[in-house]
């Protein structure tokens, strides 16, 4: 059942694709490169459905990343995603004001990691990579209290799509950059897409410029990750709970820009590195920037954005101590291509010194030993890539990515490595 549903959409993705270049006449050839969607609208039944609260949602993407140099060996491995999704508004649907939203999301993860086949490295360079099974993403519902100013989310969903990121960084490949610090999901009970948890949040709009999210979310590492559990939405084998603060700041400016500044406290028990001893409790932080440095006057959706995060995690329990990235994302890139992109980053993420002096104390031999201690202390890696909106509906995004000591995080002394690949979006 579930490999004809993959198939189908799969099929359907392909069969799209062709239409694309071998349309059987201009006018339907200009009616699929200028929808919003490949699938079109369905004779009018998709609006009739939007119309009445029902809102279905559907995308594909893949990661193709061959290493051309450095790292374990030469390769090419491929990734895919492929999410549907339904969202209820439940005023339309109960014709009652405010009633809220339900929002129903499920996620289908296929391939092979090319880190851990090709590159070795620790920053993953396909970010749809992980969890390669389907399961049920989020079950959630959603509604103002009191005012539109105050709002709560509650049920099965993932803590990250709320807090700790910045949509500006889905314009990466990698994982290092799109769209968390993964300083957070190291060592903490912190979860990012696609593994959902319990929870609750409050979000309180502030003023313009203002906003500040709490919430509280089940911490399950054993259970939320197994492929039997996929849509059972487990509650036994809780560890503890994770309350993450942010506070968002808007600069609502010409020059437009977002800050965030969070923290996150973990009440679960966790060994520390090194040591027979469990630590009681992990904490960590963040500070995430988006900010135009430059826009067209004349033309401004032509912006140059420039982004920052500097995040830090539990020093006795997680082996990635600290994430540091910039870069920059220029929007509009010519004046003909008013959805594409060209964006470049640098990251570098330092390892727990408690983590390699237990590697060292691993080493079986003398030089062993030696190699491990004249290591970086971090991974550092760049990318560079276009993103090219063909179509409303489909995204090719060309990449090269370069990793610098891709070996620092398992103690292995490899070559810088060397990535190039493409991306492809399509929603449906």
């Amino acid at each position: 059942m579930l490999f004809s549903f993959r198939a189908m959409l799969t099929s359907s993705l392909c069969s799209g694709l062709s239409l694309c270049l071998f349309a059987p006449s201009p006018a339907l050839a200009d009616d699929l490169m200028n929808r919003s969607t490949l699938t079109g609208d369905w004779g009018g039944e998709r609006q009739k459905l939007t119309d009445k609260g029902i809102k279905l949602t559907g995308d594909y993407s893949s990661e193709t990343i061959s290493n051309l140099h450095g790292g374990i060996k030469r390769g090419t491995r491929y990734s895919q995603q492929i999410r549907i999704g339904a969202q209820f508004d439940l005023s339309k649907l109960l014709d009652s004001p405010d009633a809220g939203r339900v929002q129903l999301l499920v996620n289908d993860r296929r391939g092979h990691s090319a880190t851990e086949d090709l590159l070795g490295n620790r920053l993953s360079s396909q970010e749809n990579y992980g969890g390669e099974y389907t399961r049920l993403t989020e079950f959630s519902y959603q509604r103002n209290l009191f005012s539109p100013a105050l709002s709560t989310k509650l049920g099965f969903m993932v803590m990250g799509t709320d807090f700790g990121g910045m949509p500006i960084l889905t314009n990466f490949v990698s994982a290092g950059f799109c769209a968390h610090p993964l300083t957070m999901s190291s060592g903490s009970g912190w979860g990012n897409y696609p593994t959902a948890h319990w929870g609750g949040e409050l979000r309180y709009d502030v003023n313009p410029s203002l906003t500040l999210q709490t919430a509280v979310f089940q911490v399950n590492p054993e259970y939320n990750t197994r492929s039997s559990k996929a849509f059972s939405m487990p509650s036994n084998g809780t560890t503890g709970a994770i309350l993450p603060l942010e506070a968002i700041f808007n600069n609502n400016a010409f020059l437009n820009g977002q800050y965030k500044v969070g923290w996150y406290y973990d009440t679960s028990n966790a060994p520390k590195i090194g040591s027979t001893q469990k630590s009681n409790n992990r904490t960590g932080a963040y500070v995430l920037i988006d900010q135009a440095i430059w826009r067209d006057e004349q033309d401004p959706q032509s912006v140059l954005r420039l982004f920052g995060q500097a995040a830090s995690s539990n020093a006795a329990t997680s082996p990635m101590r600290r994430w540091y990235s910039v870069g920059l994302v220029k929007q509009k890139p010519f004046a003909s291509r008013p959805n594409d992109s060209i964006s470049f980053g640098y990251g570098r993420a330092v390892l727990n010194s408690r983590t390699r002096d237990v590697q060292e104390a691993k080493a079986t031999n003398l030089e062993d030993a030696e190699m491990i201690a004249n290591l970086d202390n971090g991974e550092q890696m760049l990318e560079l890539n276009y993103g090219a909106q063909v179509t409303p509906w489909l995204l090719l995004r060309p990449d090269l990515q370069y990793y610098i000591e891709p070996g620092a995080f398992s103690g292995k002394k490899r070559d810088n490595a060397l990535a190039a690949g493409l991306q492809v979006k399509a929603t449906f």
